[in-house]
C-alpha cells in the first residue's frame, strides 16, 4: 500500500486524513513526518520469476500516475499501469535487461556488477623469500663474532645488501642502525607498493634474518612516510625462525611482537645516500562529477592530470598538478543563487577553463615530540583556494584515539586557476577527534570555522573492510540557518573508495573513490589541504596493524 506518489493512481481512499501539500521554495533536508501515511492510498505490486540462474522475468502494477513527468513536454506518455521486463545474466559481472514500461516506452540496460568479496582479478604477489634459520652453533653466544659491528665498511656492505633485497620487494631502505653491541639492528623503510604495512614489515624482517650476521637477535623495523617515523615493530629473530611453519604462525608471532613509538634516528645510522633530492612525475586520468542539477542530475568532466613532485630532504615536498580537461559539461551547470560567500557553488565558473593549475604547494612535516606530529603547507591547495596551513596531531602508537588541530588562512583563487586571486579571504580552522573502533569503523568529529565564515561541527562515520574497500557518510551542522544554507538545509553526503589492488590484481597503494552530496552548497565547507596527517600516521599504529596481522607472512 502506498501514499504520496504511490497513491496517485487507483486510490482506494484515505483513512488517515488529508495529506499536507508540498510548500514551494522549501529547502528540504528535514523529515516530512507530517506527510507520512497521510492522504490517498493505493495498492501496488510486483512479481519476479527466475526459471534458472541466468534468466529473470518481471511484472509490475504501479500506483504512481507520474503526474509531474506526464505533465511536462517530451518526457513520456503513460498509457498503462503495468510494466514488464526480462533480464539475462550474460556472465559473472554483466547482466542485460529489456523492459516495456507505461504502455508506451521500451528500455534496455547493461549492469556491470562488482562484489567486494570477490576481486575482479586474483591478487598476484611475488612469493616471499623463506626465512633462513641460523644454525644452532651460530646462535650460541660463545661463537658470536662481532668484529663487523665496529667496522663502518662492513656495516655499509650490509646496508647496501639489505637495500637491494628490499628493492626486489618494492620497498625502499631509508636507514640502517647497527649498534656496536652486535645484537640488534634497526631498519627504516619506505613502502610505496603494498596497501598493508604488515606485509612490508614481514618482507623487511625476512630480509634482515637472511642477510644480517648471526649475532643480531633483535630486529627493529620502522615504517616511514613523508619523512615521519610511524612506529617501531620489534621482532625476535629466533621467533621468526621458529614460527614460520607453525600452524598458528600469525597469532603466535603477533603475540610476541613488540610495538612502540619510534625513537629518534641514531647518530650512527647509515642513511641511504641516493634518496634525496628526489623528483617524480606521473600522468593519470581524472573525473570531476557534479550531481543533482535539476536540469541535468549528473554532469561530468574528464581529462588528464600531469603531476610532479620534488623532495629536497626528508619531510619536505614541493608538488604541483596541471589539469587538462578533455571533455565535460560541468561548465553548463546552474549559476549560484547562494546568499553566503560562494566558496563552492561557483563550480561551473571554475569549470569554464580547460587547462588549469590544479595545485602548487610546498609542505613540510615533522615529529615535534613523542606521539606529536606537525605539518605546515603553503601554496595553492586546490582549484578554488590557496594560502597557508598548519596542523598538529597527537596520536600514540597503541591508542585508538587521536586529537588534532588545524588552522588555515586562505584566499579564493581566480576562476582561470592560474596564479591570481579574488578578493575573498578568510581564516578557517578545526579541532578534530578521531577514534578507531572495532570491525574497521572510524569515527571523526571536526569542530571549528568553515570557509563561508560559519561555525559548527562535522560528524563522520566510515567503515574500512579487510580487502581495502571503504564506505561512509557525514553531515555538518553550523550556525547557518536552513533558509540561508538553501536547498538541502545542511551539508551531508556519503563517500566510498575502492583499492586499485582489488581492481588490478597486483599490489598498489592507490584508490579510486568519490564523495556524493545531495546538493553542493556553501555552508559547512572545508578547504582541501593535501597531506593531512591522520591518514598517514594511523596506517602503522597498533589498531591498523593488528587488523592486518595475517599478511605479515605473505
Amino acid at each position: 500500500m502506498g501514499w504520496g506518489r504511490l497513491g496517485t493512481n487507483g486510490s482506494i481512499g484515505s483513512i488517515t486524513g488529508t495529506r499536507p501539500g508540498f510548500v514551494a521554495g522549501d529547502t528540504g533536508g528535514e523529515l516530512s513526518y507530517d506527510q507520512w501515511f497521510r492522504g490517498e492510498m493505493a495498492p501496488f505490486a510486483g512479481i519476479e520469476w527466475q526459471p534458472n540462474d541466468r534468466w529473470g522475468f518481471k511484472a509490475e502494477y504501479s500506483s504512481d500516475a507520474y503526474v509531474l513527468e506526464t505533465g511536462a513536454p517530451n518526457v513520456f506518455e503513460r498509457k498503462s499501469s503495468f510494466n514488464f521486463g526480462a533480464e539475462y545474466q550474460a556472465r559473472p559481472g554483466l547482466r542485460l535487461g529489456a523492459y516495456y514500461l507505461y504502455g508506451s516506452e521500451l528500455g534496455v540496460t547493461a549492469q556491470i556488477q562488482l562484489n567486494p568479496k570477490h576481486p575482479t582479478q586474483p591478487m598476484r604477489v611475488n612469493a616471499p623469500v623463506p626465512v633462513a634459520p641460523r644454525s644452532s652453533w651460530a646462535t650460541e653466544e660463545r661463537h658470536w663474532t662481532r668484529d663487523w659491528a665496529t667496522s663502518t665498511r662492513a656495516k655499509t656492505t650490509l646496508r647496501d645488501a639489505l637495500a637491494e633485497a628490499l628493492q626486489q620487494d618494492g620497498l625502499i631502505l631509508e636507514a640502517l642502525s647497527l649498534p656496536e653491541n652486535g645484537t640488534e639492528a634497526e631498519l627504516r623503510y619506505r613502502n610505496p607498493r603494498y596497501r598493508a604495512q604488515t606485509l612490508a614489515i614481514g618482507r623487511s624482517a625476512r630480509a634482515m634474518a637472511r642477510l644480517l650476521p648471526p649475532s643480531v637477535e633483535t630486529l627493529k623495523i620502522v615504517p616511514m612516510r613523508g619523512g615521519l617515523a610511524l612506529s617501531q615493530v620489534v621482532i625476535r629473530r629466533s621467533d621468526l625462525e621458529a614460527l614460520e611453519h607453525n600452524p598458528d604462525a600469525t597469532e603466535a608471532l603477533w603475540a610476541v611482537t613488540g610495538l612502540q613509538a619510534a625513537e629518534p634516528l641514531a647518530e650512527e645510522a647509515l642513511v641511504s645516500g641516493d634518496l634525496y633530492p628526489a623528483f617524480s612525475t606521473s600522468l593519470s586520468p581524472y573525473t570531476a562529477p557534479s550531481y543533482f542539477d535539476p536540469e541535468l542530475p549528473f554532469r561530468l568532466d574528464v581529462g588528464v592530470d600531469l603531476k610532479a613532485s620534488y623532495a629536497p630532504a626528508p619531510g619536505w615536498r614541493i608538488a604541483g598538478t596541471i589539469r587538462q580537461r578533455v571533455w565535460g559539461n560541468v561548465k553548463d551547470g546552474r549559476a549560484s543563487n547562494s546568499v553566503l560567500p560562494r566558496v563552492r557553488t561557483d563550480q561551473n565558473e571554475y569549470a569554464q577553463f580547460s587547462t588549469t593549475l590544479e595545485n602548487l604547494y610546498v609542505t613540510r612535516q615533522w615529529q615535534m615530540g613523542r606521539d606529536l606530529y606537525a605539518r605546515s603547507t603553503v601554496g595553492l591547495f586546490e582549484s578554488m583556494f590557496g594560502g597557508v596551513s598548519g596542523e598538529v596531531l597527537w596520536k600514540p602508537v597503541s591508542s585508538r584515539l587521536a586529537l588534532g588541530v588545524e588552522g588555515n588562512y586562505v584566499v579564493q583563487r581566480d576562476y582561470d586557476q592560474r596564479l591570481s586571486f579574488r578578493d575573498y579571504k578568510t581564516f578557517t580552522g578545526h579541532a578534530s577527534a578521531y577514534y578507531q573502533m572495532d570491525k574497521g569503523y572510524h569515527l571523526q568529529v571536526d569542530a571549528g570555522r568553515y570557509l563561508a565564515g560559519d561555525y559548527g561541527a562535522t560528524f563522520a562515520l566510515d567503515r574500512e573492510f579487510a580487502n581495502g574497500w571503504r564506505v561512509g557518510g557525514f553531515f555538518t551542522l553550523t550556525d547557518v540557518s536552513s533558509e540561508d544554507f538553501g536547498e538541502g538545509s545542511f551539508d551531508k553526503g556519503f563517500r566510498f573508495s575502492i583499492p586499485l589492488d582489488w581492481l588490478l590484481g597486483k599490489p598498489s597503494r592507490n584508490t579510486f573513490g568519490m564523495t556524493v552530496r545531495p546538493t553542493q552548497r556553501d555552508g559547512g565547507q572545508r578547504v582541501h589541504v593535501p597531506g593531512r596527517l591522520y591518514g598517514q600516521i594511523r596506517e602503522a599504529h597498533r589498531a591498523q596493524l593488528t587488523r592486518q596481522r595475517a599478511r605479515i607472512w605473505e
